[in-house]
């Protein structure tokens, strides 16, 4: 296992409350109304998935990092991590669908000693392929090979990076990550990643550093892509604004600022029915590490299940049921649904 990066840490992980606690919490904002009843009022329930299209592996929590908007509450002292064999099972699942697109996360999914074996295994598929990375796990000891190892399979990379200046980017994912953040972008441009004809793709993820919303995504992409070229020479293909959602360390953080009922009330004031459309519970299926199914890696992180009589481990994977299965929903689902809408690849407002 790569050893962990002196002063990449801003704190340890130290427990929050459980997910069905988490949840108590979320749905006891008075002023906020169910998401459910808002989905009526507009003529879009029940929400149903539209066909699998992203087949999601969430292959642990453990990460080098410990991130003050993260939702998965990942860091260096995670032990959940998913092991061969159900890695091997996500692979068997895989190999009976055309599913076009393998997403892995976690944590930081590369530290997984399976994360690699996922890769060349759903290239053999010849599967589309995205590795969700924090940059800074590209620079670890006995990580030197891995932007390369990326580029060879020609995995598309989608990298955190909060903001284009230091500040914002180490206040909310600790000292001295910006600095990193930005050699390993250079690395991975280096390889060709985010260069035009290159065809290795390379996509920026922000998430706002407060409790409010993303801007505009496309104002906001104009600005990283004249800032990091003109400072840093860097380039990339899109930029993806996701909204915090308020579960987890977020969570915490509404709670212990007070910002808690505002914030609630300020995503469900802005739900847009646009945005359910292209909403990425719609496309996709979820696996957590130890195999188990959800509609969206947010639901996962509440230990909310698929549910309406789906399938709910990937052992007994069924395509046909799952395509069009009834989404679980709470209030938390009201942070993809405000504004120009949130997901995995950013605003939905307008997706198909």
């Amino acid at each position: 296992m790569p050893v962990l990066e002196k002063g990449t840490l801003l704190k340890r992980h130290s427990p929050l409350a459980p997910a069905s606690e988490q949840l108590r919490i979320i749905d006891s904002a008075g002023v906020v109304p169910s998401f459910d009843d808002l989905l009526r009022q507009n003529g879009l329930s029940p929400l149903c998935a539209s066909g699998i299209e992203i087949f999601q592996i969430n292959v642990g929590k453990r990460c080098n990092q410990v991130c003050g908007h993260c939702h998965v509450d990942a860091g260096p002292d995670r032990l959940e991590i998913m092991t061969q064999e159900t890695a091997a099972e996500c692979v068997c699942a895989l190999e009976r669908t055309s599913i076009p697109k393998v997403d892995i996360t976690g944590g930081a999914p590369e530290l997984n000693p399976n994360f690699r074996w996922l890769v060349e295994q759903a290239r053999r598929l010849e599967r589309h392929v995205m590795d969700r990375c924090n940059l800074t796990v590209l620079l670890l000891k006995g990580q030197e090979d891995l932007a390369g190892f990326l580029a060879l399979h020609r995995v598309e990379v989608i990298c955190s990076l909060p903001y284009f200046q230091e500040r914002e980017t180490d206040r909310q994912r600790g000292e001295g990550v910006f600095h990193r953040s930005i050699e390993a972008l250079q690395k991975l441009n280096a390889l060709g990643y985010g260069m035009p004809g290159s065809g290795l793709v390379l996509n920026l993820v922000h998430n706002p550093v407060g409790a409010f919303l993303p801007p505009p995504q496309a104002a906001l992409e104009a600005d990283f892509r004249r800032v990091l070229d003109h400072k840093f020479g860097i380039q990339f293909n899109h930029l993806f604004c996701i909204t915090n959602m308020p579960i987890s360390r977020f969570l915490e953080f509404l709670l212990r600022s007070g910002n808690y009922e505002h914030y609630m009330e300020r995503l469900a004031q802005a739900f847009n029915p646009q945005a359910v459309t292209g909403l990425m519970c719609r496309n996709t299926i979820s696996i957590g590490w130890d195999g188990r199914l959800y509609d969206c890696d947010f639901n996962q992180m509440l230990d909310l299940g698929v549910g309406f009589s789906a399938p709910r481990h990937v052992s007994a994977f069924d395509i046909s049921a799952l395509n069009s299965r009834r989404i679980v929903t709470a209030r938390h689902c009201f942070g993809c649904t405000a504004g120009a809408g949130s997901s995995c690849v950013g605003a939905t407002a307008g997706a198909a």
